[in-house]
């Protein structure tokens, strides 16, 4: 079998687990009694340890099933997680997501794991916490053979019953000349799991293949089979001397527990101490029952949330995010042709061809709207990887924070998604780094122990906007000025005159940094440079808000999609181009005597009590049909980036239309004011212009 068609499938789902394990060690480091949680992550790691075995990846299986021993002693109430197991988990996590990575990009998932085996290894063993008290240890030694159901175990043959599948506790007995005792028991194991789900074992799955049991095991199982097929299926694996099955109902589950109690308690055999109270019953189960119906026979048990929500399931399928380009590329192709069509419908005159065409553009209407929402993505994909990092960064740094996260169902274009992920990685950390104070200046400042951080998403109109707000300490003005003066950004003179929002966005400036150390976290000044490159290089900007002594707020406007824009067409003589509607502001007609030429050659107009530059585009492109500077007046388009505005001039407006933004590709190099190409309804090429660069920062 070519295991090479599958592994794009394998990454998938393997990154989609190794999110699910994070998600849920998060939620269970705030609940840490709650086993329903264990119940799933141990699900979610079994699943990734099958998978990772089948396609050979045996590092990635083996840390798995490390990671599956401790797991199963906390979901069996023998073992109490603390900071040294949480810790070792997350390492482990960190580990598998290494190994991931190393095999999308070609490589073997091999990693050095031998450190985090052993720290999980110790765990099974007791020996991460020496100064158990021995009183403890007894106590989890005699736990390790509590046969009782929990809760989560007891919902899940609750429901089987109701399902209509049958229920049993099962007693195996091998015999006591049985050599390979583990190899017996995997064997009665593997027959049972052929035959519907095995619930618990007593003693655990680890125990028992590490032979760590006499000649005695107990099962429960469910299964869509009668009883009478899994007691032969077991008792048919060879040296099992014995195997007592009981059948478990609707009426004796409810006290199966207390009857286990009663039965450890008089130190007498479990089915002997049952059998009274139950066997009439069981006999009356028999009696009474009826073969299942087959869509009730179908049915798999499932626990808590998992099986309420399981008829609200959405369906969907992956789809590569090239094939989705491809879709986007020949409906633009489409919308041209019917374009093209409804020129010559009304040039024809033909009421057959105009009804024809007319359907043609509802239905090309319908399809442009599904393959527009079919590249909308909500944007919890990136919010889902914080929670972990801030979690990490902020027990590095010593502090106590609350990271709460709002709005994550917002969508965003694809394109957009991919790259926003490490602006906002940026602007996390400086919130915790910079924003957030240690545990003692809160409390010295009247605040909280834990700070909190806000991340949040929304959309207004055609943008989508972020906003990271944390309750720190916020931004101190003067000391921002001081290094800005200290490395020659401004001087003295200038530093007068900014207003507060101008001084924050000093902080972007390249290699500007506020930090008094250089660390693994900040102190290079290379962050928010960062965040503002990529962020305007989306088509976006940033904001910052900040009160000292209460906190900051970074907030980041994105447009909506890369792909499709709303623009506002015009020409320059023979040439036609686009610029976006989002960063228009008005437009306009200027006379001639109204342009004023400044030194340096800059022309400058009047605009609503200020005074902004006009950008001549005929010139910076170099427009042979047309040039604007002889004109007595001009057409112009007032364009905003930030709080800037400047004005540029054009031939003549022909419209809005919806565009399908092309890339220029590679081998035209860097072209300066233009962001790409879009085709238009005429077979034409309109190049769109880049608005932020025609405006000088």
């Amino acid at each position: 079998m070519d295991l090479n068609q599958y592994l794009s499938m394998f990454l998938d789902e393997a990154n989609d687990h190794l999110q699910a394990l994070n998600d849920n060690m998060m939620e269970l480091e705030n609940q840490p009694e709650d086993v329903s949680i264990v119940q799933v992550i141990f699900r979610s790691a079994h699943t990734l340890k099958g998978m990772s075995a089948t396609m050979g990846f045996e590092d990635l299986a083996s840390l798995t099933h490390e990671m599956e021993n401790v797991l199963d002693l906390v979901r069996n109430h023998q073992l109490s997680m603390d900071d040294f197991i949480f810790d070792t988990l997350f390492k482990s996590l960190d580990s598998l997501e290494a190994m991931v990575e190393d095999i999308a990009n070609g490589g073997e998932g091999k990693a050095e794991i031998k450190s985090i085996v052993e720290s999980l290894q110790s765990i099974v063993k007791g020996e991460h916490n020496k100064e158990q008290p021995a009183e403890s240890q007894e106590t989890t030694a005699a736990s390790s053979h509590d046969e009782r159901l929990d809760e989560f175990q007891l919902s899940i043959i609750e429901q089987s019953i109701e399902a209509g599948m049958q229920a049993a506790y099962m007693k195996v007995t091998l015999r006591e000349d049985c050599v390979l005792k583990a190899a017996r028991a995997y064997m009665v194991f593997q027959a049972l799991g052929e035959q519907g789900e095995i619930v618990k074992s007593t003693p655990p799955a680890h125990e028992i293949e590490q032979e760590q049991f006499e000649q005695t095991f107990s099962i429960y199982a469910v299964t869509t089979q009668t009883l009478e097929e899994i007691q032969k299926a077991a008792e048919q694996v060879s040296e099992v001397d014995s195997v007592v099955l009981q059948p478990l109902t609707a009426d004796n589950i409810k006290d199966w527990n207390k009857l286990l109690q009663a039965a450890t308690a008089s130190k007498e055999e479990v089915a002997a101490a049952a059998a009274p109270a139950i066997e009439k019953k069981a006999d009356d189960a028999r009696v009474t029952e009826t073969p299942a119906k087959p869509s009730e026979t179908k049915k798999k048990p499932t626990g808590g949330a998992a099986a309420q929500g399981k008829g609200q399931q959405h369906r969907t399928i992956r789809v590569d995010i090239d094939r989705l380009d491809v879709l986007m590329n020949l409906l633009s192709e489409l919308l041209i042709d019917r374009v093209r069509l409804e020129d010559l419908a009304t040039e024809l005159k033909s009421n057959t061809l105009t009804e024809t065409v007319e359907h043609l553009v509802r239905v090309s209407g319908d399809l442009q709207s599904i393959v527009l929402k079919l590249r909308m993505v909500p944007i919890d994909t990136v919010f889902n990887r914080f929670p972990r990092m801030v979690r990490d960064l902020a027990k590095s740094l010593d502090k106590k924070v609350d990271f709460q996260i709002s709005g994550a169902d917002t969508e965003l274009d694809r394109t957009v998604i991919d790259e926003i992920g490490d602006p906002l990685v940026h602007l996390l950390r400086n919130a915790i780094d910079h924003g957030q104070e240690s545990t003692a200046e809160r409390i010295e400042a009247g605040k909280l122990e834990t700070g909190t951080v806000h991340l949040r998403a929304y959309q207004s109109g055609n943008h989508v906007f972020i906003e990271i707000e944390d309750d720190g300490k916020g931004i101190n003005r003067d000391n921002v000025l001081k290094k800005a003066i200290k490395n020659g950004m401004l001087t003295e003179d200038q530093a007068k005159l900014l207003s507060d929002e101008q001084v924050y966005m000093l902080l972007f400036g390249s290699g500007f940094s506020t930090a008094e150390q250089v660390s693994d976290i900040s102190g290079r000044g290379v962050g928010l440079d960062v965040v503002r490159s990529k962020i305007a290089s989306l088509g976006g900007e940033v904001v910052v808000k900040s009160t000292l002594g209460k906190g900051t707020t970074f907030i980041v406007q994105l447009p909506l999609t890369l792909s499709i824009l709303s623009a506002m067409l015009f020409r320059l003589g023979d040439e036609k181009y686009a610029i976006p509607l989002t960063s228009i502001v008005e437009t306009g007609l200027v006379t001639k005597k109204d342009i004023r030429n400044i030194h340096g050659g800059i022309r400058m107009i009047n605009y609503r009590d200020s005074v902004i530059p006009l950008v001549s585009l005929s010139a910076i492109f170099e427009c042979p049909s047309y040039t604007d500077v002889d004109e007595e007046e001009t057409e112009i388009i007032i364009i905003r980036k930030g709080e800037r505005l400047a004005a540029i001039a054009v031939d003549d407006f022909i419209g809005q239309n919806e565009i399908v933004l092309k890339p220029l590709g590679s081998y035209l190099g860097t072209v300066q004011g233009i962001s790409g190409a879009t085709i238009l309804g005429d077979g034409q090429v309109a190049l769109i212009i880049d608005p932020n660069t025609l405006i000088q920062s």
